[in-house]
């Protein structure tokens, strides 16, 4: 049962939320007259009378649209295309599998072992000086003694994790190796279905929600023998850090939220509760999380791996990628998840690639204006960032963003398509148990996504094709562009054109917090943004510093 106040029931009528009766459509010409407003558009009388019988059409038509269920699982028909006219896929060329190190041993100090990089641990694994399900009880016993203060696991996998990890000793004694990420614990953020287990969305209507079978990226990292310790927390469908059981904190500052709906994935992460993280960006939900808790997160090109299995939040613009300790370990599970799903049409078989440029070779920009006009420590760091950069032999070209375009409209794109999904959560009155309320919550948002136009969205999406073209062009000149992580309008651009970006911590603020730089790339060129991330984590050592509150 749904309650509305009757300021609003009759714009509701005309729309299509409730259908009041009466002897004809449910709705008076002069609730027409009224509705108007909403749109910003004024027909005269005659205009209404003669589209009252059509108005009313299309109400029945809505009424009849809900008499059919949807499954979670069904893409629209219509579906975005991020690729600009002529784009031409690359070609794929052979990438050397990564290296495992042969030189790593124990520490004195085991708890030490949880903030190695994959690499490291699965060095310790292959030649077993440490065993998989030792290194998973390790992660376990972690999380169950940090994750009260982190609030960053809503469901701890335990019998899944140690089943798996025994299964990954028996393999490895037995020969059957399955390569780096062989043994290795790792968390996943509860958008993702796990057979057997809860998937809350992190929002209170879906606590007990069980869904059948595993997400794409679960089978895919289970047959790579990887091992599932944990399900890290989603802000409520996928907004915010803020779910159905508190707020998840940032390991740095205690005081401080762990910001973007990969909270829990970053947080977990960045405190040594697991290895890896996967998580999910629509507008800045990877790299955000990343880059407050002082870790490395990739957030690929669209449709590079399937989301077969995860809650969608806007078909058009949700991504899936990792939140690491280092580039390196990025690359490494980007690569192990990389390709087409039939089941997930946004995906295709473009071919990962390792770039074949050196740092130095490579055509950089960096976004002059959004880096100048910060003042603050953030951009302080980004300046000194920069210096790294020239140091390596990089002499970035300074650009701006392109500025001609309705940003502030942008946002209907994202909130029309999240309507869509969740609009039996609205017509069932449910969304009212969600936790946040308030003015910029999720729930309030669905619920006024009911009153965004078709037009308008079609519109919108008119507008991102433009983006496309002009930002594919900017591209040709360029490999690489540096940007900053907060305080530009890159993250909306890139999110809306599907370019890739990774987050890489490159100092601390005066509280001692990370701060970060943001690195992206043409489509399909994680190559790039990768190889520059690692050349700088090599001359840097930001991302081997670890929140202090974690180390004991």
């Amino acid at each position: 049962m749904q309650y509305f106040s009757p300021k609003v029931f009759t714009i509701l009528a005309i729309i299509g939320l409730v259908g009041c009766k009466s002897k004809e459509a449910g709705f008076t010409k002069k609730d027409v007259a009224h509705s108007q407003k909403l749109i910003g558009l004024e027909f005269d009388k005659s205009r209404i009378d003669t589209m009252y019988a059509y108005l009313a059409e299309n109400k029945a038509g809505y009424d009849s649209l809900r008499n059919y269920p949807l499954s979670y699982e069904t893409f629209p028909a219509v579906h975005f295309d991020p690729h600009p006219i002529g784009f031409q896929f690359p070609e794929k060329r052979e990438s050397p599998a990564h290296q495992i190190p042969t030189d790593v041993s124990l520490p004195p100090d085991l708890q030490e072992v949880a903030f190695f990089t994959i690499p490291q641990l699965a060095s310790l694994i292959k030649y077993k000086k440490i065993s998989s399900e030792a290194l998973t009880q390790l992660y376990i016993d972690r999380i169950k003694r940090y994750d009260g203060k982190l609030q960053s696991v809503i469901t701890l996998t335990e019998e899944l994790a140690l089943k798996q990890a025994k299964q990954a000793d028996r393999d490895i004694a037995a020969g059957n190796y399955k390569g780096i990420l062989h043994g290795i614990p790792y968390g996943i953020k509860d958008l993702f279905a796990v057979e057997g287990y809860p998937t809350t969305w992190g929002a209170a209507p879906y606590q007990d929600q069980i869904l059948e079978g595993n997400a794409a990226v679960v089978r895919m990292l289970e047959e790579k023998g990887a091992v599932l310790v944990a399900k890290l927390v989603s802000g409520a469908l996928a907004r915010g850090d803020v779910w159905f059981g508190g707020k998840t904190k940032n390991p740095w500052d205690l005081s401080q939220g762990a910001s973007g709906s990969s909270a829990g994935s970053g947080a977990a992460t960045s405190a040594g509760l697991v290895a890896f993280a996967i998580g999910t960006e629509t507008l800045g939900s990877i790299t955000s999380p990343a880059s407050r808790t002082g870790i490395t997160g990739l957030r690929p090109t669209y449709g590079r791996i399937s989301r077969q299995g995860a809650m969608s939040l806007s078909w058009s613009m949700d991504k899936i990628g990792p939140l690491c300790r280092t580039a390196e370990d990025c690359e490494i599970v980007f690569r192990a998840l990389v390709g087409k799903d039939p089941m997930d049409p946004s995906t295709n078989d473009a071919p990962f690639n390792l770039s074949e440029k050196a740092p130095k070779s490579m055509k950089v920009a960096f976004l002059k204006t959004d880096i100048e006009k910060d003042t603050t420590i953030w951009g302080k760091n980004m300046q000194a960032s920069l210096e790294i950069f020239r140091s390596m032999g990089i002499e970035p070209t300074a650009i701006e963003l392109p500025t001609n375009y309705p940003y502030d409209g942008f946002d209907i794109i994202l909130r029309a398509e999240a309507g869509a999904f969740f609009d039996e959560l609205v017509l069932s009155g449910e969304v009212d148990l969600m936790v946040e309320q308030g003015a910029s919550s999720r729930a309030n948002s669905l619920r006024q996504s009911r009153f965004i136009p078709a037009v308008e969205y079609l519109q919108a999406n008119r507008h991102r094709t433009r983006l496309i073209e002009e930002i594919h062009a900017l591209f040709k000149d360029f490999d690489v562009i540096i940007a900053p992580s907060n305080r530009s309008r890159q993250l909306i651009i890139t999110n809306l054109t599907g370019h890739p970006a990774i987050s890489v911590p490159n100092g601390f603020d005066s509280k001692g917090r990370p701060t970060s730089l943001t690195l992206i790339g043409n489509l399909y060129d994680e190559g790039s943004i990768l190889g520059l991330a690692k050349a700088f984590q090599e001359v840097t050592d930001f991302d081997s510093k670890h929140p202090p509150l974690f180390l004991k």
